[in-house]
């Protein structure tokens, strides 16, 4: 009995086929994932402005627009 699947491909071909596949999609699923987690940070940051506020009020100081954006700024280039 041949050990042939299809037009002459050995078994060796096809898990060859089979690992080179899962691979590929292993490494794109990887990215793809990776990509939209940042995008998603991206765009809903894990802290906002209000929340910035309402930690200055609770250390009892009256923020300013600069303090806050620059407070922004350092999260945001701190990833």
């Amino acid at each position: 009995m041949s050990f042939l699947l299809f037009e002459g491909l050995p078994v060796g071909g096809w898990i060859g086929i089979i690992v080179g596949v899962a691979v590929a999609a292993f490494a794109g699923g990887f990215f793809l994932a990776r990509f939209l987690i940042k995008k998603q940070l991206r765009d809903n940051p894990p802290i906002s402005e209000k929340q910035i506020r309402a930690m200055y009020a609770s250390m009892g100081k009256k923020p300013t627009e600069k303090q806050i954006r620059a407070t922004m700024n350092a999260i945001k280039n701190s990833n």
